[in-house]
């Protein structure tokens, strides 16, 4: 399974906590599809116990929690370095 479909596996549980159904693509915004500023802080957690990692305090930002491809092209970065 690719992280990709790994966090994307992770925002459609978030969004279904929020009794969110609708489809999401790899492009679209999180925040427009549902998600609050406390989801995307749990979101955060998630990511982190998904890939076992811890995301540096300067890399929880918006731009990197926009969307799923944003998600994924962090969690590339900090999966190289380790």
């Amino acid at each position: 399974m690719t992280p990709e479909t790994r966090i994307t596996a992770v925002v459609v549980r978030q969004l279904k906590e929020r009794s969110i159904t609708r489809a999401i693509g790899p492009g679209d915004d999180l925040r427009e599809a549902g998600l609050s500023s406390m989801d995307m802080l749990n979101l955060v957690l998630a990511i982190e116990a998904e890939f076992d990692l811890t995301i540096p305090e300067s890399g929880i930002t918006p731009a990197n929690f926009r969307c799923i491809a944003a998600i994924s092209d962090l969690v590339g970065a900090l999966l190289e370095r380790t």
